[in-house]
């Protein structure tokens, strides 16, 4: 372990030189580029036609689409990145997902997919042939079709392509305990700007060389956003170059708009980057040094709508924001345009790509990847095909004993923090769970974790001044952004793998709309039967609204609940246990499931425990309960119901009713504790929701009821 005096170790060696010799022979070019014609063909193709999909007849109006929309500027420099990396992962045997950071450009990856056979695979009715390419160009886009963007519809992706921003922080999640695994993560230049992928340069500083994969970064420079320049296109060279050797990078540049010797350039970076990532690995397996290399990473500069049409009406298209969505506006009314079109996408030279059937030529078919090598076939970027069971303790080991209602006091999560302890023990061999926080994990009082695990931590430590610091740690928390824990979960999950994001409740908002992202992930999913189940995405919310001692009115928003409220009813579950017991079972229920968005809201302060863990277990099974003990309506009629929805508002209501007893004994109180929020939506708007019988035979058709809830009455 490096000592506090000591400078950040880079690579072991000197950063290799690029051959000077060009890495490509003349006939491997010629193949590329024909690969790569045929993937911009598709790519154009799915934005325009319905019929004629390989111009076997002069291109007429009713071969087009009636409504044309969707992106092209992303797509060819996508297109040229994606090939370059299948030759890669044939060379050297690489086990590569991709992910798509500009995302618009879905039509780039379906065209990938459709190449390499593993979009038929998924998709039979899009065949390798002419019929198969006319159903694949009408549904892009289409009504009852497939969106614009990189979505759980595309195989291979694991990145929603529609809100930009969190490629990058997915693809570090995707590589953590994957040592054989590199996500090849192209950033778009536009996305650069948004603050969670600015913030994910730094993840390489929590990439173990021995233990985690590798990530390597594109960053695609085509110099537009929808209709602006983006920042990182118009600085120098120089300036890009030491911004991303400052945050820790070796970058290399490929750039240029001549295909020949792009492809040379680019073949040539590969090349080196691959080899860079091995020499790191290996030294770093090889010697047991863990400490943080110099990562490699490609600056792809390339005219935005790459191969497109120079320019329209005397304006320019081709490397302008003009590139962008639809580049030939066939539907404007102005003559020509069906002939410009046409004109453009015969430049391709289809008749040259595919044979009389309209599958690819044989010897283009033998430049992908073959089987699960296929980036589009990757079972890493269909995690639940390699999800395992979580190993996990019994939770009723860790309860705490409760002679009587109230007797004994708790800190809830610092009970939890032993139960997930144990659980990093137990599955460390597996190396299958993390924890992530924006370091606050300890103030959460999960600190028990550090007993079986430290923080993931890179660099140098202090021993003196650091704590729970080391190279392989298993808590992710070392970071204060909420968007990377958000991120690097995601892709952890998305990959098969288990983990849970504790944050304060107030602060979770920030990610409120990657939460969204995911549910919509997770809605798609299960409407396509070849996406597997993947673990669920766990919340532990503490520090709550009504628990600010030192802070305040910045740390007091329990909104986050409505929040996930308001999505689908089959995705997502909230849960405000009312003590240790009741947060024991309800997170052991959480951490096995799969496929949900789960929310607990709990309390971190010592607090008094109403529950044994029998009694715990059987309320929280039911999520909705009439506490006997607390009430004295006997089994009739109350004359009043008091209710209570989390910890706090437990505690006060019960209080209430200790005083109400008191003052007022022949007052018939039924208390009733709800531990399931979503128990209280109608049955057939939330399948936990209660029926109209259950409903009323907990708060009677027509007594005055007094609820006393955590969050917004709103809610």
């Amino acid at each position: 372990m490096p000592k506090a005096a000591e400078p950040v170790k880079t690579s072991p060696k000197a950063p290799a030189r690029m051959s000077k010799k060009d890495p490509l022979t003349r006939e491997q070019v010629k193949a590329i580029d024909a690969y790569w014609r045929a993937a911009n063909y598709l790519s154009a193709c799915q934005l325009y036609l319905l019929d004629n999909p390989l111009l076997r007849e002069p291109l007429k109006e009713e071969h087009l689409k009636r409504t044309i929309v969707g992106h092209w500027g992303t797509c060819p420099g996508q297109n040229f990145i994606y090939t370059h990396l299948n030759r890669a992962i044939v060379k050297y045997d690489l086990d590569m997902i991709y992910l798509s950071g500009p995302g618009h450009g879905g039509n780039a990856v379906v065209a990938q997919d459709y190449l390499d056979g593993s979009y038929s695979e998924i998709y039979p009715n899009i065949s390798q042939d002419a019929a198969g390419m006319k159903r694949l160009f009408r549904q892009f886009s289409f009504p009852g079709g497939i969106p614009s963007q990189t979505a759980p519809n595309t195989p291979g992706s694991i990145n929603e392509g529609g809100e930009l921003g969190y490629s990058l922080a997915h693809a570090f999640g995707a590589v953590m305990d994957n040592p054989g695994l590199i996500a090849a993560c192209v950033v778009g230049d536009g996305e650069a700007e948004t603050a969670p992928l600015a913030a994910a340069w730094h993840s390489n500083k929590f990439l173990n060389p021995i233990t985690d994969g590798a990530v390597l970064p594109i960053l695609h420079l085509n110099g537009f956003k929808l209709s602006n320049p983006t920042l990182f296109s118009r600085i120098s060279h120089e300036e890009i170059e030491m911004f991303f050797k400052g945050c820790g990078w070796e970058p290399r540049f490929v750039e240029g708009d001549e295909p020949q010797p792009m492809h040379q350039k680019m073949a040539a970076a590969l090349d080196w980057a691959v080899r860079e990532i091995q020499r790191i690995q290996e030294y770093a397996r090889t010697s047991g040094d863990s400490a943080r290399p110099r990562w490699p990473m490609i600056v792809f500069r390339s005219p935005k709508g790459w191969t497109g049409p120079k320019e329209i009406d005397g304006k320019p298209v081709e490397g302008s924001w003009r590139s962008h969505q639809i580049p030939i506006p066939v539907h404007d009314g102005k003559p020509g345009r069906i002939q410009e079109l046409e004109h453009w996408l015969r430049s391709y030279r289809p008749e040259e790509l595919f044979d009389e059937r309209g599958t690819l030529i044989p010897s283009l078919r033998e430049l992908a990847p073959k089987g699960e090598r296929r980036m589009g076939a990757n079972p890493h970027a269909n995690g639940g095909l390699l999800l395992r069971d979580l190993r996990t303790p019994d939770f009723r080991e860790y309860q705490v004993q409760v002679p009587q209602p109230g007797a004994v006091e708790a800190q809830d999560t610092s009970v939890l923090g032993n139960y997930v302890r144990d659980l990093i023990t137990l599955n460390r061999k597996s190396r299958n769970f993390r924890v992530f926080g924006p370091d606050e994990t300890a103030s959460n009082s999960l600190s028990s974790v550090f007993e079986a695990s430290g923080r993931r931590w890179m660099d140098p430590i202090d021993p003196v001044r650091d704590s729970d610091l080391e190279p392989d740690g298993r808590v992710m928390d070392a970071m204060l952004s909420e968007h990377m824990c958000q991120g690097w979960l995601e892709g952890y999950l998305l990959t098969g793998r288990h983990g849970l994001f504790n944050s304060y409740e107030a602060f979770i908002r920030i990610v409120d709309s990657m939460v969204s992202q995911h549910a919509k992930w997770l809605k798609v999913c299960r409407q396509l039967p070849w996406r597997q189940k993947i673990a669920s995405l766990n919340y532990i919310l503490s520090s709550n609204v009504w628990q600010q001692d030192h802070n305040g009115f910045t740390h007091q928003d329990p909104g986050f609940l409505d929040h996930v409220a308001n999505k689908k009813a089959d995705v997502v579950r909230l849960y405000l246990p009312p003590d240790a017991n009741c947060l024991l079972s309800c997170f052991d229920h959480c951490i096995k499931s799969r496929d949900y968005i789960n929310v607990l809201v709990t309390s971190k302060h010592a607090r008094p425990q109403w529950l044994t863990m029998d009694q715990a277990v059987k309320h929280c099974t039911q999520g909705i309960g009439i506490w006997q003990w607390a009430s004295n309506d006997r089994g009739v009629e109350p004359d009043v119901v008091m209710a209570c929805c989390g910890d706090t508002p437990t505690l006060e209501t019960l209080a209430a009713v200790t005083i109400l007893h008191h003052h007022l004994p022949e007052l018939k109180i039924r208390v009733v504790n709800v531990v399931d929020l979503m128990k209280l939506q109608p049955h057939g708007e939330h399948p936990h929701g209660l029926t109209d019988e259950d409903y009323d035979s907990l708060f009677t058709k027509d007594k005055p009821i007094i609820f006393a809830f955590h969050g917004y009455p709103t809610l």
